[in-house]
């Protein structure tokens, strides 16, 4: 993965394109560089509410704006189509992978030298648990599929120049933070409203990554000397769910432990009849077969993010806790949130 050449440089140069960096981790990202004094700028086909005046627009199925856009300095690309529900589906390879070809010919065209790109964890399927760098590809989605197919289109840019060339791959597990709109914050609202019922034993494992994290790693990637790296990012220990409730619990004040506990197979079996209810009604109800099977299910990665030495800046449990506090204990009704899976 590189490493033979050593890992760090005194620090990439130029001024940092942020491809996607209108949304959740671009803008946690491009916080951190304004609060270090890098100057960077935004690529999106969205405006940036925090950072307007950083923003260019562009689009990555456009190559004729991409190539108005982008500086020639370091490129961390963030775009990406990745919920589940994207329609029509051709969008996940109009973005994905002729997006991933596009950055690159830009990218080739201007010069630059470093590129880091955020894959998924989504390339190895329904993997088992602690996959880590080396698990095998086996995406079951066309969001994990195209995330790999541009993953080789990266590393093919990477081989025309290596010895001059960085390529950071970084696959992260599902991120959560403050103003996030996705999976972690639909259950966090819904221990926050007193109605959640843990279904099974709870002893199951999630990897989770927070935000402000992810973005530390972005940035303290942009200083690996020349080479190809691919890492999972997780931060660790992995919670199992009956310490992430019970954490969250607790911070709210509802009192200690995950709290009632439904057996596994009456709320694969209540998750079937919200099915049922959901194909009557043609409504979509917060709970279904899926979602039980996803909670109750183990998701587990491995990382060898350790051997670069990076430490998070924020541990797991203060990422959550500080999640809580933002979205349930405190008024930020005026601030901008990101919706994303």
């Amino acid at each position: 993965m590189g490493r033979s050449q050593g890992l760090f440089t005194a620090g990439a140069s130029g001024m940092l394109d942020l491809l996607g960096g209108s949304g959740f981790i671009g803008t946690r990202l491009a916080k951190r560089c304004e609060e270090r004094g890098r100057a960077f700028t935004l690529i999106d086909k969205a405006p940036s509410a925090r950072f307007p005046g950083a923003h260019r627009f562009a689009d990555v199925r456009d190559v004729d704006s991409l190539r108005a856009a982008m500086t020639g300095g370091p490129v961390v690309n963030l775009a990406a189509e990745h919920r589940d529900d994207v329609r029509p589906v051709s969008l996940y390879e109009a973005v994905n992978v002729q997006g991933a070809r596009n950055v690159c010919q830009v990218a080739t065209e201007k010069g630059v030298r470093t590129i880091v790109f955020t894959s998924t964890v989504a390339v190895y399927g329904f993997a088992p648990p602690n996959t880590d760098e080396a698990g095998a590809i086996n995406p079951f989605n066309e969001y994990g599929r195209t995330k790999w197919e541009a993953e080789r289109i990266y590393r093919e840019w990477y081989e025309v120049d290596p010895a001059n060339r960085t390529l950071v791959i970084l696959r992260p597990t599902v991120v959560f933070g403050e103003q996030n709109r996705g999976n972690v914050y639909n259950l966090l609202r819904q221990i926050a409203s007193g109605r959640f019922v843990m279904v099974g034993s709870g002893q199951n494992r999630k990897s989770m990554a927070y935000v402000e994290n992810i973005a530390a790693f972005l940035e303290f990637s942009l200083s690996f000397r020349s080479g190809c790296y691919v890492y999972n990012y997780v931060d660790k220990p992995d919670f199992d769910m009956n310490a992430l409730v019970a954490t969250v619990r607790e911070r709210l004040g509802a009192g200690p432990g995950p709290g009632f506990r439904l057996p596994y197979m009456l709320g694969l079996g209540a998750g079937y009849a919200f099915d049922i209810a959901a194909w009557a009604t043609k409504r979509t109800f917060p709970i279904s077969s899926i979602r039980v099977r996803k909670f109750c299910a183990t998701t587990q990665f491995a990382t060898s993010i350790a051997e670069t030495g990076f430490e998070a800046p924020v541990s797991l449990q203060e990422g959550l806790l500080r999640t809580v506090r933002h979205e349930f204990l405190e008024d930020h009704r005026d601030e901008q949130v990101f919706v994303s899976e």
